[in-house]
């Protein structure tokens, strides 16, 4: 091949290229980096928990039930309130004497895809393995499982409900256990799930769905701020543990766990980015007020020390940018629906 025939074809792989990268419009292509976000189709439950209806009608009387406390005066909604994005409005969640806890209430929302390490250290093992802290807890709800079982196992509307979630309780007399129980409320919090949001229609190919700030803020979002590092995927997050730098003293999140693991020192659960716009404050401690104060921390990149995330840094984000970025975050707002909290439960899980 001459020397000019290369060139032109080099030339033309170029354009290709851009070709590829760019839009009709002019935009960047952005088909790809869309998809990774696709919401799933169905919702999740284990072997070891599979779906009924009457297992989540029955979890969700408890979620709402104060007979779950001692002295029946808390109940889970309390701190996951649903008119709030199964969240609440504090820096931290609040104990029953009214001083805060250690960390922020967190979501439920669409806690399905999120089922391993769970809370902001990583505590519980799975979603099943979540509700006796709480209830249990001297400063949450201060009801021991021997005594909430036995309550429950005195109450005919709950001995039946069981029978009913439980088949193979039909012929028990008692059929209340702390197992079964646990198996209930998980099996209703698989069912909060955040709606179709803006962002979802540009998914799907609605180009008008968002605004160009948006769509600039989607770009940030997956390149130069790389947020979809640890917020990635339809729920996004990666269910994994990091430090963003903002942590210290002895607040050392999942470090607690793993106290000779540098990664883990400071390090604190992803939370989904779903309705955030509607879910302030943010950061495990409740420490940032708005979507504008999150992005300061990232942009100033946090304390720099061998246990940050490498994917933190600082970003030198101009004004706008920043506003791009809160920008394509409110695309992720559905439109507040009730959600299971108040719609029928169907003999099949809804889809999102």
């Amino acid at each position: 091949m001459s020397k000019s025939l290369a060139g032109a074809a080099a030339a033309l792989m170029v354009i290709m290229g851009c070709a590829s990268a760019v839009g009709i419009s002019g935009e960047p292509d952005r088909t790809a980096r869309l998809a990774e976000f696709r919401r799933p189709t169905e919702i999740p439950f284990p072997e070891s928990n599979p779906y009924s209806q009457a297992k989540a009608e029955l979890g969700r009387s408890l979620f709402f039930d104060p007979m779950l406390s001692r002295d029946q005066t808390r109940t889970c909604a309390t701190c996951h309130v649903p008119s709030m994005d199964w969240t609440d409005d504090k820096p931290r969640a609040v104990r029953n004497d009214d001083a805060p806890m250690a960390v922020r209430t967190p979501t439920l929302l669409d806690i399905a895809w999120i089922e391993r390490s769970l809370g902001w250290d990583g505590r519980f093992r799975d979603l099943e393995a979540v509700a006796f802290v709480p209830i249990s807890a001297k400063a949450n709800m201060d009801m021991p499982d021997t005594l909430l079982v036995e309550r429950l196992n005195a109450t005919p509307s709950y001995v039946e409900a069981f029978r009913q979630a439980f088949p193979d309780a039909a012929d028990e007399a008692r059929p209340v256990t702390r197992l079964r129980i646990e198996q209930a409320l998980a099996t209703f919090e698989r069912l909060i799930v955040s709606g179709p949001a803006p962002f979802d229609a540009w998914v799907a190919g609605d180009s008008a769905a968002v605004s160009a700030g948006a769509k600039r803020g989607f770009d940030l979002f997956t390149g130069k701020a790389n947020c979809s590092a640890c917020h990635s995927g339809a729920i996004f997050t990666d269910g994994s543990f990091h430090d963003i730098g903002t942590a210290s003293g002895d607040d050392h999140g999942r470090g607690r766990f793993f106290p000779n693991s540098t990664a883990l020192r400071y390090a604190f659960k992803t939370p989904t980015l779903r309705n955030v716009a509607r879910r302030p404050p943010y950061m495990h401690d409740g420490s940032a007020k708005d979507l504008a104060a999150v992005i300061d921390v990232y942009d100033r990149g946090g304390i720099e020390r061998p246990s940050r995330s490498r994917d933190i840094r600082p970003l030198g984000l101009s004004s706008q940018e920043k506003a791009d970025l809160i920008a394509f975050l409110e695309t992720l707002t559905d439109a507040g629906a009730d959600g299971p909290a108040h719609q029928p439960i169907t003999a099949e899980p809804p889809r999102p």
